[in-house]
């Protein structure tokens, strides 16, 4: 009669502890950052460059920093850090440009409305964020363009080139977000199409728009569109912008969107014709949901672009959250805080991008596209 031996590796025997400086976070630091010369070298070098430049950075940003004041003369103090006093002094300016003080209380309803509807999508109980996604898409910005513009229900009229500030940025890159998605899957569609003049329409625009500059395309919308019009048009800066925004957009949102369709099994087509649907149908109840889903990365990405493309504007005269904060830098009550301002816009920039970013993580895990193995 013989015995079986059972060997185990070193420290993981059932019934031993394993050692103490394998687990906790002793056990971690040796696995990720020392776990061979190189490593450690790297991950000691890193710590260095923390230790040399974090602590000044984070007194100057915030333990030194001037946080109010209504001039410079309160941030030329010796030792003195940020000079957050020129922000404060133009907060209103950064979020609204130079819409009327009087009506600030319109966009801020506008905004406020959006964050109580958006509120319920993300609750798990809540039985009908469909029909409130439509509401939010539809209906929404036709309430929000009221406010903000006015010209009715006795509001009075607010022009869009009093529009400014974070305010244009989120409106700019809202509407090209909400509109380029729905114009960019139809592209996608027409590119796979089989009839030739729909391919080729959708090819020739895809090809043309994405083959030329954002600010080019601005420029256009601006200056050379108008010519196109009877004399006396009055088209408005702000709509041409949005125009050239959306078109330039919709051309690298359908390219996004066809990788996502060339990426689904020819058999799911098959199967849906196998089931007598017709081409519409099979395109939205079953090929489109799974193309969507896994381009959800590459849709979030090109919205990312987007909202930082919107910087662009400045180019035809509209002067959103970093134009702004340009012309305010060059105030010569406040001069020589560049650095304060820049820094401002990137947080502010940073923000709402890494919550996108975030956002499309938590879609991806909910909907299971990761492909976890």
């Amino acid at each position: 009669m013989t015995t079986e031996t059972q060997t185990y590796e070193l420290g993981n025997h059932p019934d031993w502890e394993p050692p103490s400086n394998t687990t906790g976070i002793i056990g971690w630091l040796r696995k990720n950052l020392f776990s061979g010369y190189v490593n450690s070298v790297l991950s000691l070098f890193v710590f260095y460059l923390l230790y040399i430049y974090i602590p000044p950075l984070f007194n100057w940003l915030f333990v030194d920093a001037i946080w109010g004041g209504g001039s410079r003369e309160v941030c030329e103090v010796e030792g003195a850090g940020a000079c957050w006093a020129f922000i404060d002094s133009r907060f209103s300016q950064f979020m609204y440009g130079f819409y009327p003080k009087d009506l600030l209380w319109r966009p801020n309803t506008a905004g406020l409305l959006l964050v109580a509807l958006m509120i319920p999508l993300f609750i798990k109980s809540f039985n009908y964020k469909w029909m409130l996604g439509g509401f939010i898409l539809v209906i929404y910005p036709i309430i929000a363009y009221f406010l903000i513009h006015g010209g009715s229900f006795g509001l009075g009229v607010v022009e869009t080139n009093k529009w400014g500030g974070l305010m244009l940025t989120l409106v700019l890159s809202g509407v090209g977000i909400v509109a380029s998605l729905p114009i960019g899957i139809v592209l996608a569609l027409g590119r796979r199409s089989e009839m030739p003049i729909v391919k080729s329409v959708s090819v020739i625009y895809i090809e043309f728009w994405r083959g030329v500059p954002l600010i080019t395309v601005l420029f256009m919308s601006s200056v050379m569109l108008p010519l196109f019009f009877s004399e006396g048009t009055d088209f408005d800066k702000l709509l041409r912008a949005m125009i050239g925004i959306i078109m330039f957009q919709s051309a690298y949102m359908a390219e996004v969107v066809r990788g996502g369709l060339q990426a689904i099994p020819k058999g799911q087509y098959e199967a849906a014709s196998a089931l007598g649907l017709s081409y519409w149908k099979s395109m939205g109840l079953i090929v489109l949901p799974q193309a969507l889903k896994l381009v959800i990365p590459g849709i979030v990405n090109t919205f990312i672009a987007l909202f930082k493309d919107t910087t662009l504007v400045l180019i035809i005269g509209l002067f959103d959250l970093l134009a702004i904060i340009q012309q305010a830098n060059s105030d010569s009550a406040w001069l020589g805080f560049d650095t304060e301002g820049y820094v401002f816009a990137a947080s502010v920039f940073w923000i709402f991008c890494f919550s996108m970013s975030r956002y499309s993580i938590a879609l991806e895990a909910k909907l299971h596209t990761g492909h976890k193995r």
